[in-house]
């Protein structure tokens, strides 16, 4: 009996623990849900709940009428934005193995951002540090993911461009960085696992990434 709740653990067969939480590190019912959440006290992972601000979706004229903001216009803000946060997040706790953004709408994901660090160590020093501090005009909420495997996370639909749920799909929707900044950041430190080639963004032309402080969203 043993064995076979433990080969059921965080599956859809377990009947007393969320599959959703368990490989995702959300769920849409939250304190609703009628299985358990279980939250990891160590982990290599880091979720910065709903931090990402998609500009398409947030972007309002004076008057609260919705502004129009191009795709070359959101993928140069996602780069600065992945690029700030990854740079200041390795440089104040540790190497990071992988970092990813949900582009999703969800309110449970829309925004996440999964910082999987080379120690558990560091996850966690970053979670004790980072609830204490405030990014963009937000307050950071960090917490400790069961996500250390995001090919069980993600919507394969999705990376084929074949999802049908759109940005309220339950599985996560990578958003990814563009190549250049891509070999920048992961050039010479762990492999990242990269998105495939269809949902790989570009930009005409790739501006120089030294950025004035002007250009910054935010800092921890």
């Amino acid at each position: 009996m043993a064995e076979y709740l433990a080969s059921i653990f965080g599956t859809e067969k377990d009947k007393v623990n969320c599959s959703f939480y368990f490989k995702i590190g959300a769920c849409r019912h939250g304190d609703r849900c009628s299985r358990l959440h279980n939250k990891p006290t160590f982990s290599q992972t880091v979720v910065l709940l709903n931090l990402y601000r998609n500009p398409q979706n947030t972007a309002q004229t004076a008057d609260g009428s919705h502004c129009h903001v191009s795709d070359v216009e959101v993928q140069e803000h996602y780069d600065n934005f992945f690029e700030e946060v990854f740079t200041e997040l390795q440089e104040k706790y540790g190497e990071i193995e992988e970092m990813n953004v949900c582009d999703n709408l969800g309110d449970h994901l829309v925004g996440n951002v999964y910082v999987k660090f080379r120690r558990e160590q560091d996850a966690e020093r970053a979670v004790a540090e980072l609830n204490n501090r405030w990014f963009n005009g937000q307050a950071v909420h960090a917490e400790l993911s069961p996500v250390t495997d995001f090919r069980e996370s993600c919507c394969r639909q999705y990376e084929m461009g074949e999802c049908t749920r759109g940005g309220f799909c339950n599985f996560m929707h990578l958003r990814p960085i563009s190549r250049n900044l891509r070999r920048q950041l992961y050039g010479q430190g762990p492999k990242h696992r990269s998105p495939p080639r269809s949902q790989t963004h570009h930009r005409p032309q790739e501006r120089n990434r030294r950025r004035s402080p002007d250009h910054r969203h935010g800092r921890f």
